[in-house]
């Protein structure tokens, strides 16, 4: 991350025509079947208010086959001029007990009070994947259940308002498992907000440890940023190693981020640390390697060794301009090479991430890690920021993901991601993002917009093939508004422009988009 230009958003096009609802119809007595029927919609094509293999419970006149579907003809729409409340289910039995995973591929056009697909009656807790917002690109969930009493019902839900529609399609019902393992924030704004005299309180007051009630929304996993020597004295190697501490005791995994710079580094900056400043290429090397060697080794030795290390934050561009600019990619290798070696030679189990902002871009993101490779950059692990206001729509991100994953042959994770709760500000500077007009449609900015963004984010992460999907981390889930913890460590006075994507509201309280952390 930092401070982008300020880029307005257009609205994705516009909802496509759902059809006419048809007369309701009373709901057809469920068939049983061992194997899901008419997955794909096509047995009937356009017009059936119940599908063949399939049944209606409620409004069933919103509930239609209709043309256009994701890959054959037709599609299951739900859409009524009016309100309405319609599921749409197949009921299994005679299964084998066992792990099982439902695919669908869906879009809607968002603004229900609930739409989502479940695994119900299947011998344990009910399973729900909400549907992602998406007015145009088609976004694959992915829901999974453990069946234990041989049968299982496959539900598709709408609690719509008026004028609201889901489309869904290409649904399959295989043994498998599905879930992400990280569940994580950056909170380096933490140790710098507490020393100012920032406040971290329960939903229901009580002042508190953010982390303890980080955790204990499902937090597993604290991302820290690491500077070389920074203005303000935080982020730098101390400060990272007392909050490693902290984190390690909550249970908490630890990723690393190198930013290699005494401040920000972006894809609009990669500005060498003032102490490596005309350094020749061969330097730079020993710099990145010392460096990275020195900090984790430190953090190995008090026992908070790290899992995971960014080499480099948001390198579109390379990094330790110029020198290690994506001109020229063999010293951009040597580089990051260099940063490899060090996190090896301290703990060979740590992962390697680089680290893209490219969360919706999937040419560049090929162009990028294409070279990598021809260049033989070692890495283990590919992150990804992805801001729905700056890059691209949730369809691009899933395909760009999905990419990633397969032709590289490596996990996947979203290294940043972050949802206005409000568009006002709490101190006197403008906040990134504050009108209407830049926000993702289909998520308000409230605490509800922010909390659907991240667990549908987190839905798609989940979704990649393979099991490739890692997870997800918050960025700056503490950076409220404190003053004297401003964006700019070199000027005590400047604001936080974030402080309405926190997951700590403007009285302090832990937001409940914190329940995303429980994201399977």
């Amino acid at each position: 991350m930092k401070f982008h230009p300020r880029r307005t958003i257009t609205a994705l096009l516009p909802p496509l025509a759902a059809g006419l609802a048809l007369t309701a119809l009373p709901a057809q007595t469920a068939q049983a079947a061992s194997t899901l029927a008419n997955g794909g919609f096509e047995s009937d094509g356009t017009g059936a208010a119940v599908p063949a293999g399939w049944s209606e419970y409620g409004d069933a006149g919103a509930s239609y086959t209709e043309a256009g579907g994701h890959a054959g003809s037709y599609r299951l729409s739900h859409y009524s001029a009016s309100a309405y409340k319609v599921e749409t289910y197949q009921y299994l039995s005679g299964l084998a007990n066992g792990n099982y995973r439902l695919t669908a591929w869906v879009r809607s056009s968002g603004g229900q009070k609930a739409a989502y697909i479940a695994l119900k009656n299947c011998g344990g807790s009910e399973q729900r994947t909400d549907l992602p917002v998406s007015s145009s690109g088609w976004i694959r969930i992915v829901t999974p259940v453990n069946v234990t009493n041989n049968q299982c019902t496959i539900s598709i839900n709408s609690d719509a308002n008026a004028g609201n529609w889901i489309n869904v399609d290409d649904l399959t019902f295989t043994s498998g498992t599905t879930g992400t393992s990280i569940h994580g924030a950056d909170i380096s704004s933490l140790a710098k907000s507490e020393a100012k005299g920032g406040v971290y309180r329960t939903s229901s007051g009580t002042t508190g440890d953010a982390l303890p009630i980080l955790k204990s929304y499902g937090m597993n996993y604290a991302r820290l940023k690491v500077w070389v020597n920074p203005a303000d004295g935080f982020n730098d190697k101390a400060h990272v190693l007392a909050m490693a501490k902290r984190v390690k005791a909550q249970g908490m995994k630890l990723l690393v981020d190198f930013h290699y710079s005494d401040t920000w580094a972006d894809p609009g900056a990669q500005k060498k640390p003032a102490a490596w400043s005309g350094h020749t290429y061969s330097q730079l090397k020993t710099d990145v390697y010392n460096h990275t060697y020195d900090v984790l080794n430190a953090l190995k030795a008090q026992g908070t060794t790290a899992d995971m290390v960014q080499v480099g934050n948001e390198i579109n561009g390379g990094m330790l301009w110029s020198e290690g600019s994506t001109d020229n990619w063999t010293q951009l290798a040597g580089l990051i090479n260099s940063g490899y070696s060090a996190v090896k030679a301290v703990n060979p189990s740590t992962s390697v991430a680089l680290h893209l902002a490219k969360g919706g871009d999937k040419a560049g993101t090929e162009w990028w890690f294409d070279n990598a490779v021809a260049n033989g950059v070692k890495f283990d692990v590919i992150g990804l920021s992805y801001y729905g206001y700056w890059h691209g729509a949730l369809s691009d991100f899933q395909t760009t993901l999905d990419d990633a994953a397969a032709r590289y042959g490596k996990p996947v994770f979203v290294a940043e991601t972050a949802y206005p709760f409000r568009l006002d500000s709490d101190d006197a500077l403008t906040n990134q993002i504050d009108t209407t007009g830049e926000l993702v449609p289909g998520y308000p900015a409230t605490v509800a917009g922010q909390t659907k963004w991240l667990n549908d984010v987190a839905s798609i992460v989940e979704a990649v093939p393979n099991g490739r999907g890692l997870g997800v981390f918050y960025w700056e889930a503490t950076w409220t508004a404190v003053p004297g913890n401003g964006w700019d460590p070199a000027d005590p006075g400047s604001g936080n422009g974030w402080e309405n994507q926190a997951l700590f509201g403007y009285d302090d309280k832990a937001l409940s988009s914190m329940t995303w952390f429980s994201h399977r």
